[in-house]
């Protein structure tokens, strides 16, 4: 594994420089924000880990350079562990899920033992893929459609049709090439190389971050997907800092805490963002009230509201709202929410999981997002957000949704599930992207300047870059 930037590896200041200083002026911070609440936050969102990673310039051909995405394909994604699907996507033995990264292709089977196994989707006749495109489905087997070549879903070969003419294929070593399985929190993952960390590993910390919050014990309710014109490190970066908010989201001002966001640099693998809701923004030039914050946070028919969803003297936004959704959120659910602290019910809390998976365990905002190179052109990336609801406490949880395809041009709102105010927000952001990547060829400098707090996360990711990139083997 590489070595962890925190505490082992890179320092998390620089000598002579003192990371509060860089931080938005007279703003309070997230942890003081969340000392006010009337239920606090668990232990894991009271940590605070840093890391202040220098200020030198970033180049921008690593964004669409030809022979930099190439070394990436060889050196990342087949390299490093990555998600392909939840449990309940595969839940019967012969269920089978085809996940696709750039180029690359693979497939997962769910066993006759409930284990799983994945292979590369790929004959080893003559290399005919024997699923053609990504999703779900079931079967006895994996036969190759182009001349029947078939392997028993353990990946043994089954059969060879006119054997006589094989005479020196041994089926006893004409298995097909298998990955590495794992599974931590619902979620199926994958690794190409055999070599490297396992799973429990190069996810840590994040096991013990979400002990408490159950993620496996979750339901896809949504998932929608884009394609995007930009490289895949593009346009995960948009979601790794708040820095963006107060030009491209400034309808998110009141009630946003954007330049009061938390950045943490946990592992190599895995950072996080925490940031708040129900509170002023510090570019405010007039801070709301707490009842003119708890109006910001109201969504749907304001007639028809909770007739208590009210601030009384002494209350904050924060908390009310926080209180109104375990309310409604439990029924509509039918699970008890009544220990889950403030903070969970209403913030922005966000991890990035090396290379491609950003992990949302709070409730009002359920998340999880994907971002994955398509085919071989650096600048064409698939967007997927996965909306993940509390089971509920009896009876069964609804099978995934397939995804729901949106256009490059159409928003996010389009999409069934889909919020309009949460999918003119996407839309803000993925506008962005376009022009952005267009900027990285047309640059007279050739680098992009990040901020030494508020974009910490971007610096932290693109040096794990460069380590897996500069790696021997």
């Amino acid at each position: 594994m590489l070595e962890a930037i925190v505490p082992h590896g890179l320092p998390d200041y620089v000598e002579g420089e003192d990371l509060s200083a860089v931080r938005c002026p007279g703003a309070p911070s997230m942890q003081q924000i969340v000392a006010n609440d009337v239920m606090p936050p668990p232990p894991v969102l009271a940590m605070e880990e840093p890391a202040f990673l220098g200020s030198a310039p970033v180049s921008v051909n690593r964004y669409f350079d030809q022979a930099i995405f190439e070394a990436e394909i060889e050196k990342i994604w087949k390299k490093t562990w990555q998600w392909v699907c939840r449990e309940d996507h595969i839940p019967e033995p012969g269920d089978f899920y085809t996940y696709e990264v750039a180029h690359l292709s693979y497939v997962v089977v769910r066993q006759g033992d409930m284990s799983v196994r994945a292979f590369v989707n790929s004959c080893l006749h003559r290399s005919t893929k024997f699923k053609r495109g990504e999703g779900t489905g079931s079967g006895d087997n994996l036969r190759c459609p182009y001349h029947g070549w078939t392997w028993n879903n353990d990946g043994s070969l089954a059969s060879v049709p006119c054997a006589w003419d094989f005479a020196y294929i041994d089926p006893d070593k004409t298995g097909l090439p298998q990955l590495r399985v794992g599974q931590w929190g619902g979620f199926i993952f994958i690794n190409p190389s055999a070599q490297g960390p396992s799973l429990e590993e190069f996810l840590s910390p994040l096991p013990e971050h979400f002990k408490d919050w159950n993620i496996a014990n979750r339901h896809v309710a949504v998932h929608v997907a884009k394609e995007l014109p930009c490289n895949w490190k593009t346009a995960q970066e948009a979601f790794l800092e708040s820095y963006h908010v107060l030009e491209t989201h400034p309808q998110l001002l009141k009630g946003v805490g954007d330049a009061n966001v938390q950045y943490d640099c946990h592992s190599d693998t895995v950072t996080r963002f925490y940031a708040a809701s129900g509170v002023n923004s510090p570019h405010l030039a007039r801070p709301l009230s707490e009842k003119e914050l708890l109006a910001t946070m109201i969504l749907g028919d304001k007639d028809s509201r909770d007739d208590s969803l009210d601030v009384k003297d002494g209350e904050t936004a924060r908390s009310v709202m926080a209180r109104h959704l375990r309310k409604i959120m439990g029924e509509a659910y039918k699970c008890d929410l009544s220990a889950v602290s403030d903070s969970e019910m209403i913030d922005t809390i966000e991890y990035h999981v090396f290379p491609n998976m950003v992990l949302f365990p709070g409730l009002s905002l359920p998340m999880v997002y994907r971002f994955r190179p398509i085919g071989s052109d650096p600048n064409r990336t698939l967007f997927e957000i996965l909306f993940l609801r509390p089971n509920p406490e009896q009876g069964q949880p609804p099978e995934p949704p397939e995804p729901y395809r949106v256009a490059e041009h159409e928003s996010y709102a389009t999409a069934p599930g889909f919020d309009a105010a949460m999918g003119f927000v996407y839309d803000q952001d993925t506008d962005n992207l376009r022009a952005q990547q267009a900027g990285f060829r047309a640059s007279a400098t050739g680098v992009q300047n990040l901020g030494n707090y508020q974009e910490s996360r971007i610096r932290h990711f693109q040096m794990v870059v460069d380590k897996y990139l500069g790696a021997e083997n």
